[in-house]
């Protein structure tokens, strides 16, 4: 019996071993293979994806934007922070309202600072992009603002709001009273 396992045993060991040496073999011609693809597969950002960024306006676009994404990290970072501290200071026993005031004003200053940001990237980016792209990136965001309400409000939390649109008694139905 052992004579018939032993040959399918060595198949086995070294079908495995060649899936090893492929998959490693794959690894190490990956970055060689990147140098022959376009363009497009090297622009990381999504939206810049989206958008139809050429390679040229990608190395102007990708070093702005990384320096975007590490001010307002370390700003949202921050406002994080203060955020919390707001809250510690109203879940106080005895909360002092000039405290909560202050609180307050530091974090709208964190959001001004961010909005200041997002201007500075968004005016660096629009020298950069056609008028088409940037139809499209102002298009996108028109789309995405908006006010929908504190998450609790809309039952964010995992549990239906009574605060949430459509569940308040002024929004039953006739038949549901």
């Amino acid at each position: 019996m052992w004579k018939k396992i032993v040959p399918l045993l060595i198949v086995f060991s070294v079908a495995l071993n060649l899936a090893f040496v492929g998959i490693w073999g794959m690894q190490v011609a990956a970055p060689l293979l990147a140098a022959g693809r376009t363009h497009d597969a090297e622009v990381w950002c999504p939206l810049h994806r989206k958008l139809g960024v050429t390679w040229e306006q990608w190395q102007q676009i990708e070093p702005r934007l990384a320096e975007f994404r590490r001010k307002s990290q370390a700003l949202c970072a921050d406002m994080k922070r203060m955020r919390t501290e707001l809250i510690d200071v109203i879940a106080a026993e005895q909360p002092d309202e000039q405290t909560i005031v202050a609180k307050q004003d530091e974090i709208r200053a964190g959001q001004r600072q961010m909005q200041g940001l997002v201007i500075q990237q968004l005016l660096a980016e629009k020298e950069v992009l056609t008028a088409e792209q940037q139809k499209k990136l102002f298009d996108m965001i028109r789309g995405q603002s908006g006010c929908m309400g504190p998450p609790l409000m809309q039952g964010g939390l995992g549990e239906p709001s009574h605060m949430a649109a459509g569940s308040g008694p002024a929004d039953a139905t006739q038949d549901d009273r």
